[in-house]
């Protein structure tokens, strides 16, 4: 599988992500081994958020209860977990940051993150305090490197003016069929077009610029949990036959063909997986493995109804 390098962490990670936000009522047997398959294709990247689960920390505490990264083997991975999403708000004072990565690091049954991302873009932050429960996590060596899900540059500039730290990562939505973030660019100031709209001042290039990992989050949903497009073809006809063509050509699964055309992108972004099925973990990291020709790549971005005017 592609690696990427991840430059505040100094080392390089999984071009593939594995989610844990759906493993609440699995066994700690089938939690075992949804984690040891990802390992054993590759993937080295481990995915939580402090309300996974229905209940804060749920997700995290059964992931810390199976057992499913030993403490020998704690070095070999990343854990990364988010933090800033209350009832009703979103939270990024100095307080809750900080309460809220120790009750993390608790359920999580390990002494740090790697990782830490603020979770969706909290309008009354005060950068200053993210700032300072930042250097206290860094400093007590709890979180080792930092990001944000969802935020704009203008957003992630604001953060920046006041950390001593990079932003490593970015978490966003992204598949072939819900891909402003790249379908933007390809139609730009095409008057009357609605895929020539910004609407996130500009997310991929500015991560490229300042070399943001992107992380794609809801990689094979057709918008916001919309229900997954790799197999639907009532809405999908094109995209399908495409899907099932490439797949056949390099001896993947449509599955990994969706995963290979987030990799395929050279800001080099990686995808998370939110699956519980140990299988298309497999097929997923498959396709991280794949490197998919500009013509392909192109053949699945209009199949999925982006225009190239």
């Amino acid at each position: 599988m592609k690696t990427l390098p991840i430059p505040a962490l100094g080392r390089s990670a999984s071009s593939v992500v594995l989610g844990l936000m759906r493993i609440a009522e699995l066994d700690d047997e089938q939690i075992r081994t949804l984690v040891r398959t990802a390992i054993d294709h590759g993937v080295d990247v481990f995915d939580h958020a402090d309300i996974y689960g229905g209940e804060r920390h749920r997700c995290e505490e059964r992931f810390g209860e199976s057992g499913a990264i030993p403490a020998a083997s704690r070095g070999d991975v990343i854990i990364q977990s988010k933090v800033g999403i209350r009832p009703g708000m979103f939270d990024f004072s100095y307080e809750h940051i900080i309460r809220t990565v120790d009750e993390s690091l608790a359920a999580l049954r390990t002494d740090y993150l790697d990782l830490l991302l603020l979770h969706r873009p909290d309008t009354l932050v005060e950068p200053e305090e993210v700032a300072r429960a930042f250097s206290e996590l860094q400093a007590a060596g709890k979180v080792r490197a930092f990001g944000v899900s969802n935020h704009t540059p203008g957003q992630i500039e604001l953060l920046r003016r006041s950390l001593p730290m990079p932003i490593a990562v970015n978490q966003v939505q992204l598949s072939i069929t819900h891909a402003p973030i790249i379908a933007q660019g390809l139609a730009a100031n095409m008057a009357g077009l609605d895929q020539s709209i910004d609407r996130d001042g500009g997310m991929l290039d500015y991560a490229r610029l300042h070399d943001i990992t992107l992380q794609a989050w809801s990689p094979f949903q057709k918008g916001f949990f919309d229900g997954v497009f790799v197999g639907d073809r009532e809405a999908y006809p094109e995209l399908n036959t495409a899907l099932d063509e490439i797949a056949a050509a390099h001896g993947i699964t449509p599955t990994g063909v969706a995963v290979a055309w987030i990799a395929r992108h050279p800001a080099g972004i990686q995808t998370v997986l939110g699956t519980t099925r140990p299988e298309r973990v497999a097929e997923s990291a498959a396709g991280g493995g794949v490197q998919l020709s500009r013509e392909e790549w192109y053949r699945l971005t209009t199949a999925a109804g982006h225009l190239l005017p």
